[in-house]
């Protein structure tokens, strides 16, 4: 597959020259934030998984990859934020609502409509999170949703509903307190406090009784369909992984600059290497049906820690300073490390740590 899309070209440039000097606000202000998403939308960034125009390049799988890679080189909140709204995208380009297509799909990538994702609860095991009572003309929806990204940006989000025969449902809702004359309500959490990525203001939400008419509808999945789904997209995350410990060896080859020690260099030497090796090792294995797929992505995940603490590791004393790049790096890694895990991922994460 060929990457050389001229959008990563404009992607590259906008990273580099406003996000990478800005990373540090960025991942602590939501302002900030939405001002680097905003500039992805203005060079129509934010819709890279809904078809092109017949007249625009296709943007393939590779080419979307490197672009969620980049992404995290320079900023993984800004990575982790656009990503949801890249998936969100990607489902409305898959419903055969076509009145819900025509109405999002042309203002996605500019960012004109953004909508998150709520679904991460359909992994969970044991009783529903979220289920939804199929009614005349839609479903009434009721539970929690534990986890969605970008509260005060995304306008609404897509939720994923379990239906009484273990299917699920996913529709359109509002992303901001709402109440319906039939006494339906969304009630949204504070913003979680977290270790890494605060800004992209991360909540949960409360629904009672919330009729989602079949015309805010996207489409109907079987039963165990996200686990299958996982297993089948298991290596996307790996470039989130990637992009990270790219991050770490940036902060190290720099460093490499001023303090001139020659195993500092041995070790960006070494890493850089691996991380390339990595790399083809993940894009390959998308050719290869019968590739382990689970051990790549461990070693992606292992790798962008070991990135992380050798930033760490050369920036000496400083990297303890919240705001410092390496600090960011790090936590960055712990987000990378748990980010759409399954126990699969889980289990090749820890065998990977302990070989």
């Amino acid at each position: 597959m060929d990457c050389r899309h001229p959008l990563l070209d404009i992607a590259r440039s906008y990273l580099r020259e406003f996000v990478a000097p800005q990373a540090a606000q960025i991942d602590s202000d939501a302002a900030a934030l939405q001002t680097a998403l905003k500039g992805l939308g203005e060079r129509s960034l934010l819709a890279l998984r809904v078809p092109q125009s017949e007249s625009a390049p296709e943007f393939n799988e590779e080419s979307f990859r490197t672009f969620q890679e980049i992404v995290t080189r320079y900023s993984g909140a800004l990575a982790f934020m656009q990503t949801q709204h890249q998936s969100a995208g990607g489902f409305l380009a898959k419903s055969e609502n076509e009145a819900l297509k025509e109405e999002y799909l042309p203002h996605l990538a500019t960012g004109k409509r953004l909508v998150g994702v709520g679904f991460s609860q359909l992994r969970r095991q044991g009783e529903p999170a979220l289920v939804a009572q199929p009614v005349a003309a839609g479903f009434l929806l009721n539970g929690y949703v534990p986890w969605i990204t970008g509260f005060g940006c995304f306008q609404e989000f897509i939720a994923g509903a379990t239906l009484p025969d273990g299917g699920a449902v996913f529709g359109v809702v509002p992303f901001v307190e709402s109440y319906q004359d039939a006494g339906g309500k969304i009630i949204f959490s504070e913003p979680m406090e977290l270790a890494a990525m605060a800004s992209t203001n991360t909540v949960t939400a409360q629904l009672n009784q919330w009729f989602l008419p079949k015309e805010r509808v996207l489409f109907i999945q079987p039963a165990g369909w996200i686990h299958e789904n996982d297993r089948k997209n298991v290596l996307q995350h790996s470039f989130f992984a990637l992009g990270c410990a790219r991050a770490g060896l940036d902060i190290v080859e720099e460093v490499a600059k001023t303090k001139q020690l020659p195993f500092i260099n041995a070790t960006f030497d070494a890493l850089d290497r691996e991380l390339l090796n990595c790399r083809a090792g993940i894009l390959e294995a998308y050719r290869q049906p019968d590739a382990d797929r689970l051990k790549l992505r461990a070693w992606a995940i292992e790798l962008a820690c070991r990135c992380a603490t050798a930033a760490v590791t050369v920036s000496s004393g400083a990297a303890n300073y919240k705001h410092h790049a390496a600090q960011r790096v790090y936590r960055e890694a712990l987000v990378f490390t748990v980010a759409g895990q399954t126990t699969a991922v889980m289990e090749a994460t820890l065998s990977r740590l302990i070989r």
